[in-house]
């Protein structure tokens, strides 16, 4: 579980091709610090797998279905990601319940400055929609933001000078892939209610 509370930008360093899933090299410093093989660190939003360790790098196994859902597939050297290591029970959710399961690829539709802030408004896949509502919680590229508008296909969110230093969502342009996290409690408490309303089962 993660708090989409991005603790470092890291660098991706190597991707290696293995047809069906890539090996991701990623370089890092804070998110290594106690970190071993088999933890877990959010890359984007995607929670990862550490399947080895050096000083300044580590290494992460995606397999094609992450690839086919997230907008890890295309990602290349140099490119910046948000990195975030999986909660403890020592820390404080500074942001909201975040599982790292990328429920689909938004688009970045607009970017509007403003003096001490930036309104971006991001496309969100058929389906998804239904959990987001105004003032909720969402997760864009594993960043824990609240929804200024919540539309029919879309919504937008207001980033603070700090969200857009710290994070890739400071640089990235209209037309870039985000991956997209609904909150968990929308989805289970649908689940909960769809016994109990007339035409479900």
């Amino acid at each position: 579980m993660f708090t989409g509370i991005v603790e470092e930008l890291g660098t991706v360093a190597g991707v290696e091709d293995l047809g069906d899933a890539i090996r991701l090299t990623i370089r890092a410093t804070t998110v290594l610090e106690g970190t071993g093989l088999g933890d877990s660190i959010a890359v984007n939003g995607c929670c990862l797998t550490v399947a080895e360790r050096g000083t300044d790098t580590w290494v992460a196994d995606v397999m094609q279905e992450t690839l086919d859902k997230t907008s890890l597939e295309g990602i290349g050297p140099g490119d910046r990601v948000n990195l975030e290591r999986a909660v403890t029970a020592e820390k404080r959710l500074g942001g909201h319940i975040v599982q790292g399961h990328v429920d689909g690829v938004g688009t970045i539709l607009s970017r509007t400055p403003s003096e001490h802030w930036e309104l971006v408004e991001v496309s969100v896949p058929a389906g998804l929609t239904r959990y987001v509502v105004d003032k909720g919680s969402i997760t864009i590229d594993g960043v824990s933001l609240t929804v200024v508008e919540a539309g029919a296909d879309r919504l937008t969110v207001s980033l603070i000078p700090e969200t857009l230093a710290r994070t890739v969502l400071g640089a990235k342009p209209v037309g870039a892939p985000v991956n997209i996290e609904v909150d968990i409690i929308a989805k289970h408490v649908e689940k909960l209610l769809a016994a109990h309303l007339p035409g479900e089962a």
